[in-house]
């Protein structure tokens, strides 16, 4: 695992400008750094060794020099496509994961990526055509961002990276923060810098004479099989064992995150690694944040090693700004911060760590996957009557009950965006003060785009589609790649892996979510080595005490000054923001999300826009 940045055009100096940006990236791979540097490029790069730990360092040539690559990420199937390649005539110096690439590209081109089973970001110049050739795995588990400014293509693995070249120029997108505003994260490929940008998942680009083509190698292709629960079980518990064996390759020592729900704990056991990791929070609430004795529990039964901390409201609310920084941009998403506090307990003992993303969206986990199958009375009323009853209350206070006649009057397509719904349309313009952030587009516009390619599918595939497209890259994945890395740890996720996709894309909806439960053929496998308590927990992660803690003067205070903030009041009613915190605190209505979003983009926007200047 490691990170690179870049640039063409100013190659004009020393490095300098290079290594001040491979700085900002150091916490990505601090084992060793290297760089190549010619009349037409820059590369830079920063390793944290795993795999072939003399012989791995980068930039890496192939035999004639020809081409350069740098490259972030793991290839588990390297030592298939290496074999295959010197069968073809191809000669290795090293034993990585990386030189397959370079002779994987000699050999296949652009074909080189369907045949990749991992997690990657990297870039490959041909010093003969002055060409790029650069790709993301299918998932976006590794990150990758571009942009062009004053003639240069600066590229890199992280943001950040870009601060320190002379040709970038640093401004806010404010359309971002309307999409924010509702999905928590950034949805689409701009970022929250205005002309920065996110290569999508499963594209690959090739640049030459600066003109950029991008290309989409793979979608999601739910077509359902037949079979009963049991034969898909067997099928599921295959998949899953062969891919945790393919994520353990490393010469470095592998652990596992540990929370007390199914995915993390199927994964521990499967992988049968000497050490799991655990956090939970300080709460008046008791133990309802924290799931350390579940945890710790479950790590007897299989017989490892649990390490486990206990966060305190001081250290989450401390460290807060340094992880938005981390970010890149904006999210959320309070179980980033959790992410990040157990990564850095489990970066004092491993390098290597696996982890449960996944699950949800593959196999059908989340619980608002039930709702369309979850019928009541109320829906047996035509859905002309309920979508005109649905309109009515959309202009009603929200108050229990009110949302959810709204939603029982709108397609799937018109009320489901992702796992998180902040602000509608309505609300976010009622609290933004930016004219641009106003005209973003509604998120139904967004979503459009994926709804469009499985129009002819059932509604929860519908839902996993969008999730795997959006919520999985934009929340799930950067949280889980930018709070790893701030430690430098390698953070692997076999659940998101080609071979187990394949068979997930092939299980009958009857196998996946009922009105009873969810994920159901990822559990039935389960249950054959996992407790059934551990089989059929509900999905909690590492749940933050964010509701508790707001109502707490010291918080309240602390978020209060960010809302009546010069920086709040140049993109923000601070009137409303404050009336939003008021109700939340008074308990008229829990807002603690609402609440959490706009303080985490005000955190951002000081550390980026105010600190960095």
């Amino acid at each position: 695992m490691c990170g690179f940045t870049g640039f063409t055009n100013r190659i004009g100096d020393d490095g300098t400008v290079l290594e001040k940006m491979m700085n900002r990236i150091v916490h990505r791979g601090p084992d060793s750094d290297g760089k190549y540097i010619d009349s037409d490029i820059a590369l830079g790069f920063r390793r944290l060794s795993i795999i072939d730990l003399a012989d791995g360092d980068q930039p890496m040539f192939n035999e004639d020099k020809s081409l350069v690559l740098v490259f972030n990420g793991e290839i588990y199937n390297f030592k298939d496509l290496r074999a295959e390649l010197i069968k073809s005539g191809h000669t290795f110096a090293n034993n990585s994961d990386s030189e397959v690439l370079l002779h994987g590209y000699e050999q296949w081109g652009e074909e080189l990526v369907g045949r990749l089973r991992g997690m990657f970001a990297f870039v490959i110049f041909d010093r003969r055509d002055k060409s790029i050739f650069a790709a993301r795995d299918m998932f976006g588990i590794k990150p990758f961002y571009y942009t062009f400014m004053n003639g240069s293509f600066i590229f890199g693995s992280e943001i950040k990276s870009f601060l320190d070249h002379p040709d970038f120029k640093k401004e806010l997108n404010e359309e971002a923060l309307g999409h924010y505003l509702s999905f928590q994260y950034s949805p689409t490929e701009e970022t929250f810098f205005k002309n920065v940008f996110k290569l999508p998942p499963a594209h690959y680009f090739t640049l030459k004479n600066g003109e950029m083509r991008k290309t989409r190698y793979f979608r999601p292709d739910f077509e359902e099989k037949d079979g009963v629960l049991e034969y898909y079980a067997d099928l599921a518990d295959k998949a899953v064992r062969e891919s945790v064996q393919a994520h353990k390759i490393a010469d470095v020592e592998v652990g596992s995150f540990l929370s007390s729900g199914i995915d993390s704990s199927y994964i521990a056991e499967a992988a049968n690694v000497d050490k799991t990791f655990t956090v939970g929070f300080e709460s008046p609430d008791g133990d309802r944040y924290n799931e350390i004795h579940f945890a710790k529990e479950f790590a007897d039964t299989i017989g490892v090693e649990n390490i486990s901390k206990v966060i305190t409201p001081e250290e989450y609310w401390e460290e807060f700004p340094k992880i938005q920084y981390h970010m890149d941009e904006p999210l959320a998403d309070p179980a980033a911060i959790a992410l990040f506090f157990v990564s850095q307990l489990a970066s004092k003992y491993v390098k290597v760590v696996m982890s449960g993303e996944g699950a949800d969206e593959l196999f059908g986990g989340y619980r608002i996957y039930q709702e369309p199958i979850t019928l009541t009375a109320y829906d047996k009323l035509p859905f002309a009557v309920r979508r005109v009853i649905s309109k009515i209350c959309e202009h009603l206070p929200q108050i229990h009950g009110v949302n959810y006649l709204v939603r029982r009057g709108k397609t799937i397509e018109e009320r489901f965006i992702g796992n998180a719904n902040i602000f509608s349309v309505k609300e976010r313009n009622e609290i933004l003060k930016s004219e641009t952030a106003k005209k973003a587009a509604a998120p139904k516009v967004l979503c459009d785009k994926f709804y469009s390619e499985v129009k002819d599918k059932d509604d929860i595939t519908k839902m996993q589609y969008l999730d795997i497209n959006m919520w999985l890259m934009g929340d799930i994945l950067l949280k889980a790649d930018k709070t790893s890395m701030a430690n430098s740890l390698e953070l692997r996720v076999p659940f998101l892996d080609k071979k187990v996709m394949e068979l997930a894309e092939a299980i009958p909806l009857k196998c996946r979510v009922n009105t009873v439960t969810t994920k159901l053929a990822l559990r039935k496998a389960a249950e054959k080595t996992l407790p059934k308590r551990t089989a059929d927990k509900d999905k909690l992660g590492f749940p933050v005490p964010i509701r508790v803690w707001l109502k707490e003067e010291k918080y309240y205070n602390k978020v209060k000054a960010a809302f009546t903030s010069e920086d709040a009041a140049r993109y923000f009613d601070t009137d409303k923001l404050v009336a939003l915190l008021d109700r939340h605190r008074s308990g008229k209505e829990d807002v603690s999300r609402k609440i959490w979003t706009v303080f985490t983009f005000l955190t951002w926007y000081d550390r980026f826009f105010k600190q960095e200047a």
